[in-house]
């Protein structure tokens, strides 16, 4: 009698060749970004090294020290202004990262997706190390950080617009939502491991809190050219559905199991040599990116979004050190909790907005549940530990859920709308315009944080509650726009009923 087919075997020929290729190219995407910000991570990290409350350390017995308040220090970080002096580092990355951002989407419509987000990611980890190694070298220029942080912004604007475009093209419409959800916790994966891989060696030998993570996103780079695939046609797969398909269905969903399966190993991974297609419709002009309808909307409450997501991500270290009185690493562990919470987050608002179908209502219920829960982090979130580790949770779940829905399922949605009449080439331009306004709020953020900080803390979380407010407001006509589409529907199921 023969033998029936080995479980494992059943379970890997129960899905589709395409549906192997949809899962891949997520699983690969979601390692690429998450090397991203995971060496975007350890200058936050090590800023509370750099300057240090030198009364506490106890000094060598054979060190010759004059200043016995800043001996521990990192010139020149040693001084009284540090936190204007942290606020330029982080403003050089992220101006730079901004700037960049609208150019970035450009090139990446004109270039190989491959190869241009294996450039930068080689480049990043370079400039990423070149940080650290100001460690061993013992340079204490501010111009030396300075300029390696620019150069670092530029490089890692290839980043975004490319996954996101590469995911674009992978996935129809349907369950956008909940798979960019899932897909965008790289986000928070990568802040969670850049925290901790940068906690190891911070207060040994900080440089190798940068040059680890360096040393990671390069390698991934290099499987970047070895591995990606940028298209379903150049591998023979199905093309997604873009248009109607939450009322017709999604063509080919993540893991969809297939009526037609060739039962055999050799369905997976297909020997046919790809049919080439070409792509003949023009890449679209910035201008015309932006008359899509909801691109400046998005974008602006995206630049308030984003100024709260990235004040936590540079300066929550600091803060919970100062205020919790924490060690360097013990502050940046505590950190990682509102990047979990940022996790459950963009997950909840994936799938409540593909439920709902309103990507702009979902937003805007997060950016103003987000508020008061900002203010009462700041005013009873040190109090305990269990608090300050719920706390943590909910307002990186509430924060970061509208950032990573427009950043990921807005931006793809936007990108292939009917307007363009299937122009496939305008996700990358309208992610990055999309993600550069929110990096000029990014800028601001932090930056106006170092400018504030020194008169309060209190004063620092009134910006960012008065931001999440500002965010909403722009998403005011769109919100009315979805609702007023609930109400017709309504009213056409009820009508329907009545007949």
């Amino acid at each position: 009698m023969k033998s029936p087919l080995a479980p494992g075997i059943r379970l890997i020929t129960s899905f589709s060749r395409d549906s192997w290729y949809r899962g891949f190219i997520l699983f690969l995407t979601f390692i690429f970004y998450t090397a991203y910000h995971l060496s975007r991570k350890p200058i936050s990290i090590v800023k509370s090294e750099l300057h240090r409350n030198c009364s506490t350390v106890i000094r060598p017995a054979d060190l010759n020290v004059t200043n016995n308040a800043t001996w521990c220090d990192w010139a020149p970080f040693d001084q009284d202004n540090y936190q204007t002096l942290f606020g330029v580092l982080d403003n050089c990355f992220l101006i730079a990262y901004a700037i960049g951002m609208f150019f970035s989407g450009i090139f990446g419509e004109r270039l190989p997706l491959r190869y241009y987000l294996s450039f930068g990611m080689l480049m990043s980890g370079l400039f990423t190390a070149l940080f650290g190694l100001g460690f061993y070298w013992n340079i204490h220029s501010l111009a030396y950080y300075a300029f390696i942080q620019v150069m670092n912004g530029l490089v890692q604007t290839t980043g975004w617009p490319a996954v996101v475009a590469c995911v674009g093209n992978w996935f129809g419409k349907g369950k956008r939502g909940f798979i960019m959800g899932v897909w965008n916790s790289h986000t928070s994966v990568g802040n969670i491991l850049g925290s901790l891989i940068a906690g190891v060696f911070v207060s040994t030998a900080w440089g190798m809190s940068f040059i680890v993570p360096g040393i990671i996103i390069a390698t991934t780079g290099i499987l970047c050219f070895f591995f990606l695939v940028e298209k379903p046609e150049d591998v023979n797969c199905t093309l997604p559905q873009h248009h109607g398909d939450q009322e017709s269905g999604e063509a080919e969903p993540l893991l969809q199991n297939s009526p037609h399966v060739d039962r055999t190993i050799n369905s997976v991974i297909s020997t046919d040599s790809p049919e080439v297609v070409e792509d003949h419709t023009q890449a679209i002009s910035f201008c015309g990116a932006l008359s899509i309808p909801g691109v400046v909307e998005f974008s602006l409450c995206l630049l308030f979004a984003k100024l709260v997501s990235y004040t936590f991500l540079y300066w929550l270290p600091l803060y919970i050190s100062n205020v919790a009185h924490f060690e360097a690493k013990a502050a940046g562990d505590m950190s990682t909790l509102f990047d979990v919470g940022g996790i459950v987050g963009g997950i909840m608002a994936g799938l409540v907005s593909d439920y709902t179908g309103g990507r702009a209502t979902t937003c805007c219920f997060m950016l103003v549940a987000a508020a008061p829960m900002l203010f009462l982090y700041n005013y009873i979130g040190q109090r305990s530990l269990g608090t300050t580790v719920g706390m943590l949770l909910v307002c990186g779940g509430l924060v970061n859920g509208p950032y990573a829905l427009i950043t990921t399922a807005v931006s793809a949605d936007l990108g292939t709308h009917e307007s363009l009449r299937g122009n496939s080439r305008a996700l990358s331009t309208v992610t990055a315009i999309i993600d550069g306004t929110g990096s000029i709020g990014a800028a601001l953020g932090p930056l106006l944080a170092g400018l504030i900080s020194p008169t309060g803390w209190n004063n620092v979380f009134y910006m960012l509650i008065s931001a999440d407010v500002l965010a909403c407001l722009f998403l005011s006509r769109l919100v009315y726009k979805e609702a007023q589409g609930w109400c017709g529907r309504a009213s056409r199921v009820r009508g329907f009923k009545e007949i």
